[in-house]
């Protein structure tokens, strides 16, 4: 068995079962079935329960940076779409254990590390990850990824979505443009054009003053027109972002949601140079286009380093709750939660924090984002709990103003004392 194998068979107990996505159904229902917002929560898993994030949609380099890692430390992160998880190791000599509740972003993250570790060359593997329609993306599948992956992943690759096709054929088919995340981009794309305006604009910009321009002059007006901004407050327009009921409404605040989106894709539109920023350039263009910058796993100049290190990456299908309990040591010097608390009632923020101290080194890193600006901890998780922590709000707006993702409104780093 190869060294990729075996970083991909530790949780091989069917992860696509039926049970395993009840597991999302625990972490989002808040309210009975025949409420409103209960009605809200599950459609919401309904729709979250298949391939959501073909990208990630927070910035590595500020998770890098924030986590100062150290060789030979081990990370703890909510695995997503497998972009970050891949570039820590490719930019730090650390482990990485890949934890989410979600099997198709699992099957993601174990199809990467194992075409990291096997395909020959970068070309061969931006031609799986980079390329928007390459004919052989699934022929490099077949011959040279399928035959090192555990059963279950395989199996699901292999298997057919609604329409009959093989769910890796979404790799010659842009596969940015796929699952909840791609289609609901692409949904904002269309409904622009019906009101005569092209977000693809965005991308004849020639320096971040003309990304202002173009932005104010093309696409700022939607968030004006009274119809739209109807359908920005009902929670179920924002499910394609992955965003449940609950956290529409930390987004939301006492503002109009239509002047928070429009606050948000105004940064990711003009916060940054484009040529710096391949999250503007997949919302505006669908692609990475060429040139420019890349996520750090699909850097050339990183590809012999995230070969040797992809074997670091070790990919977990459960709920931090439920792997934390587990290790019964200290065992991880950084974690990772993405915006997850968001979704959490007090209860499940307090479990997931007391299995972070049971597990945690001393001087341990916490990172996460939320959709408010201000941490949510506070008032919610015991004051014992929260005390063993060192927390800093403007080091944290510091590291939020540089997501180049400009999704979030807040970024937390907290560091356990002692």
């Amino acid at each position: 068995m190869s060294r990729a194998t075996e970083v991909c068979v530790e949780d091989e107990g069917a992860y696509l079962s039926p049970s395993r996505n009840r597991r999302l159904a625990e972490a989002v229902h808040r309210y009975g079935a025949v409420s409103r917002k209960g009605l809200e929560e599950r459609f919401f898993t309904l729709v979250f329960s298949g391939l959501v994030y073909p990208q990630i949609w927070e910035d590595p380099v500020v998770d890098l940076e924030a986590m100062a890692l150290k060789p030979g430390e081990r990370v703890a992160a909510i695995a997503s779409g497998g972009c970050n998880v891949l570039s820590y190791v490719a930019s730090e000599d650390v482990g990485v254990t890949a934890i989410d509740l979600n099997p198709s972003h699992v099957a993601l993250n174990k199809l990467k590390v194992t075409a990291a570790r096997c395909l020959p060359d970068y070309e061969t593997f931006s031609r799986l990850f980079l390329s928007i329609s390459d004919r052989s993306a699934v022929e490099i599948y077949d011959d040279l990824v399928a035959p090192h992956l555990d059963g279950v992943t395989r199996a699901y690759w292999d298997g057919r979505d609604a329409l009959g096709r093989r769910r890796i054929s979404r790799f010659r088919r842009n596969f940015y443009r796929q699952g909840l995340l791609g289609r609901f981009i692409t949904a904002g794309h269309l409904v622009a054009r019906l009101h005569g305006r092209n977000p693809a604009k965005m991308l004849q910009a020639r320096s971040q003053a003309d990304q202002e321009r173009i932005f104010n002059e093309e696409l700022a007006p939607l968030f004006e027109m009274h119809h739209l901004r109807w359908l920005m407050e009902r929670p179920a327009s924002l499910f394609g972002l992955g965003i449940p009921p609950s956290q529409f409404d930390e987004l939301k605040g006492q503002q109009h949601m239509a002047d928070v989106l429009k606050s948000r894709l105004a940064k990711l539109a003009y916060g940054f140079d484009l040529d710096d920023n391949y999250f503007a350039r997949q919302a505006f263009g669908r692609s990475y286009g060429d040139g420019g910058a890349l996520p750090l796993y699909l850097e050339p100049s990183n590809w012999s380093v995230l070969q040797q290190r992809a074997q670091n990456v070790n990919v977990v299908h459960a709920s931090f709750t439920e792997h934390l309990p587990s290790l019964g040591a200290p065992t991880y010097d950084a974690y990772v939660l993405l915006d997850a608390q968001d979704w959490m009632t007090d209860a499940q923020l307090t479990a997931l924090w007391d299995g972070i101290l049971a597990t945690a080194k001393p001087g341990a890193r916490v990172i996460f984002r939320t959709a408010g600006e201000d941490t949510i901890l506070p008032g919610r998780l015991p004051e014992v709990i929260l005390s063993r922590f060192r927390y800093d709000a403007d080091e944290g707006r510091a590291f939020a103003a540089r997501d180049r993702s400009s999704v979030y409104g807040g970024f937390h780093l907290y560091t356990l004392e002692g």
